[in-house]
């Protein structure tokens, strides 16, 4: 049975949220640790809450059980929590036409084209879910089917990719079109795109993101009903892609209200 750790207070209080919350019978939790301190503490008690095992382990084994995570993942902070049996696509995988169906009408897509770094994939999810976004898209080429990345995403994101839904799709400019189609408005995020100031941001909003190397594809960009442009002040070139997705998620959120 296949085993996935994760690491980071964060990362696993809120994979234990999930668990409570949508139990599912076919997962085996386990949680590790040693010394606990006051966070590890309170991370136990919600696994016990859970009726989850809580297993203490001295340093020297605990760093041997993370050992073959990615280097930004081992350091566990005394704590580590084992899931057994669960698929490594993300848990939070939802079908892109059932979406679809029952979107509400106010929604937030969010589209990434060749975001291949899996730190900024998990600081992107934190916005999402700190911002209200309804769905997150990427393509099948980078589903982040990697174990390794899965961990660096929940990492990265902070214990978030437990809860934003996420859609993997064959064909990002076909995915744009359908939601065109169906009431959204797609806005293509571009250094020359209208400042950000002057956008209202439509009642069905999808956002596309490009990475800071390659931007977003050309046929993609064309699909896309307007750019949007974040005015910076700064010398370097732009922004991080995770951060101006940040940015540009935070005034969808703001003018939603």
């Amino acid at each position: 049975m296949s085993e996935n750790l994760y690491t980071g207070f964060h990362a696993v209080e809120e994979r234990l949220r999930e668990f409570a919350s949508k139990p599912k019978s076919e997962l085996k939790l386990t949680v590790y640790y040693t010394k606990p301190g006051p966070r590890v503490k309170k991370i136990l008690s919600l696994a016990q809450s859970a009726s989850i095992p809580c297993l203490e382990l001295s340093q020297a084994d605990l760093d041997k059980k993370v050992a073959r995570l990615p280097e930004t993942a081992r350091d566990h902070r005394g704590i580590v929590l084992s899931v057994e049996g669960e698929k490594e696509k993300s848990r939070n995988l939802v079908d892109f036409d059932q979406w679809l169906k029952d979107c509400p009408e106010n929604a937030t897509v969010l589209i990434l084209d060749s975001v291949t770094d899996p730190h900024n994939v998990g600081a992107i999810i934190r916005s999402c879910d700190q911002f209200g976004a309804s769905l997150l898209v990427i393509p099948e080429r980078r589903s982040s089917s990697d174990v390794q990345d899965n961990q660096i995403i929940a990492r990265s994101s902070a214990g978030a990719s437990a809860w934003v839904k996420v859609s993997v799709v064959s064909n990002l400019t076909r995915t744009a079109q359908i939601l065109k189609e169906n009431g959204f408005w797609v806005y293509a995020a571009d250094a020359g795109g209208v400042p950000l100031q002057k956008i209202s941001f439509a009642e069905k909003t999808c956002i596309v993101m490009g990475s800071e190397g390659n931007g977003i594809s050309r046929l993609l960009s064309q699909t896309c009903d307007t750019s949007v442009s974040i005015p910076t002040c700064g010398k370097i070139d732009s922004l991080n892609v995770s951060v101006a997705a940040g940015v540009l998620l935070y005034e969808r959120y703001r003018q939603s209200f």
